[in-house]
C-alpha cells in the first residue's frame, strides 16, 4: 500500500466511524464518474466476517455553497421515495450518533455516505431501450414525487432554470462588452434576441404561479440513472444535488435537449447538429407511460416549448460566459463557449423546423 493509499485509508475509516459503520476497511476504490466531487466505493468487513460496500462522497463546497441545504433537500426526498418503493432499491443516506446525513472531518471537508447499489450506467443513450427506460426512471421519480410539495425544498442554486432571468444578465453583459467580442457573435446575439420572448415565456409564468412548483431533478442525463446489470431496467434515479423547487416540463426538456442531440454540445460544424425526433419517441414513451397521469394538460402541451426554452438558456449561458473571458464553463480552446452557443442554437432551430411534429409525438403517446 502505497503512503497516499494508506492516508487515504486513514481517513475513510474516521468518516467510517462518524457515520456509525461497523467493522474495518476491506477495500477502498475510486470512482472516477463525476467531474465535481470525490466519490469512492468503500467496503467494509465486519467481526462476523461480513462484508458490505457504501458511497463514500466528498463534497465539493467551492461548487455548492450550500451543502447543508443540499443533503436537507436530499433527506426529504430520498425519504419520501423510499416510502413508496418497498420492492426497488433506493438511495439511503448513513447517520452520525446526531441524526445528521453528512459529517466533517479534520480537516473541515464535507462527506456523505450512501448505500453502494451494483449496477450499470450509460453515459450515451443511442439504444431506444435504454433511451425509454431512462425516460421511465426520471417520469417515475417525479410521479412518486408528484404529491410532496417543491416549495419545502431549498432553492440551493438561485435562478438556476429562470430562463428570464439568464436572458436579461446576457443582454446587460452584451450592453458592456467590446465591439471586437461583439461582432464575433454577432449572428447568435441576433437570433437569441429574436426568440427571447419565446423563450422566456414558461419561467415568467411560473414566476408567476401559473404552473405547479415540482420536485425537479435539474440534471436528467442518461448517466444519472442505475441500471440493473443483467436487465438493463432502471434501478434507481441518482445524483440529487440540484434537486429543487421547479417546472416539470424543464426536467424533460433538458433531457431530450441532452439524449436527442445528433452531436456532443460542442460539435463545431453546426450542420451535423439535427434533433433526433426517433430518440424524442423513445424517451417520450418511457418519461409519459410514468408522467401522464399526475402532469396537468397545460404542462403536457409546453413540453416542446420547454425543450426549446432550455436549450436557448444553456445557449444564452454559453454566450454570456463567452463574453465574459470564459470564467464558469471549462474550456479546451479559445472560443470553446461560443462553438457551444452555435451547437445549441443550431439544435434550438431545427427543435422550431419540427415544433408540430414533435407535440403530435407527444399527443400520440398520451392517448
Amino acid at each position: 500500500m502505497t503512503e497516499k493509499d494508506f492516508k487515504m485509508t486513514r481517513k475513510l475509516a474516521e468518516i467510517g466511524r462518524q457515520f456509525q459503520i461497523k467493522g474495518d476497511i476491506y477495500a477502498f476504490s475510486v470512482i472516477k464518474r463525476g467531474n465535481i466531487n470525490a466519490t469512492f466505493k468503500v467496503t467494509f468487513k465486519d467481526e462476523e466476517g461480513s462484508i458490505e460496500s457504501y458511497i463514500f462522497q466528498r463534497i465539493n463546497s467551492f461548487v455548492f455553497k450550500s451543502p447543508v441545504e443540499i443533503m436537507e433537500n436530499i433527506e426529504l426526498v430520498t425519504s419520501f421515495i423510499e416510502k413508496k418503493s418497498l420492492n426497488k432499491p433506493s438511495l439511503r443516506f448513513r447517520h452520525t450518533k446526531e441524526g445528521r446525513n453528512y459529517c466533517y472531518d479534520d480537516e473541515s471537508s464535507f462527506w456523505r455516505v450512501m448505500n453502494y447499489i451494483d449496477s450499470v450506467t450509460f453515459d450515451i443513450c443511442d439504444d431506444p431501450y435504454i433511451i425509454a427506460s431512462t425516460g421511465e426512471a426520471f417520469g417515475e421519480f417525479m410521479m412518486l414525487l408528484s404529491d410532496l410539495d417543491g416549495s419545502k425544498l431549498h432553492e440551493t442554486i438561485k435562478d438556476f432554470h429562470n430562463t428570464g432571468k439568464r436572458l436579461d444578465t446576457l443582454y446587460h453583459h452584451e450592453a458592456l462588452a467590446p465591439d471586437e467580442i461583439l461582432y464575433e457573435c454577432r449572428h447568435e446575439l441576433r437570433y437569441i434576441h429574436e426568440v427571447g420572448h419565446k423563450a422566456r415565456k414558461l419561467s415568467d409564468k411560473f414566476l408567476a404561479g401559473q404552473f405547479p412548483v415540482r420536485v425537479t431533478h435539474n440534471d436528467t442525463k442518461c448517466n444519472n440513472v442505475l441500471f440493473d446489470k443483467d436487465t438493463k431496467r432502471p434501478l434507481v434515479v441518482i445524483d440529487l444535488d440540484t434537486v429543487m423547487p421547479g417546472m416539470a416540463m424543464y426536467d424533460f426538456g433538458d433531457a431530450v435537449r441532452f439524449i436527442a442531440n445528433t452531436c456532443h454540445e460542442d460539435e463545431p460544424d453546426v450542420r451535423k447538429v439535427f434533433f433526433d425526433t426517433a430518440k424524442f419517441k423513445a424517451f417520450c414513451k418511457g418519461y409519459l407511460g410514468q408522467a401522464k397521469n399526475f402532469l396537468t394538460k397545460e404542462e403536457i402541451d409546453n413540453l416542446v416549448l420547454a425543450t426549446f426554452s432550455i436549450t436557448i438558456e444553456l445557449a444564452a449561458r454559453f454566450l454570456d460566459d463567452y463574453i465574459l473571458g470564459d470564467v464558469y464553463f471549462k474550456i479546451d480552446y479559445p472560443g470553446h463557449n461560443l462553438v457551444r452557443t452555435r451547437c445549441q442554437l443550431a439544435l434550438a432551430k431545427d427543435i422550431m423546423k419540427k415544433y408540430d411534429m414533435l407535440n403530435d409525438i407527444i399527443q400520440e403517446t398520451i392517448r
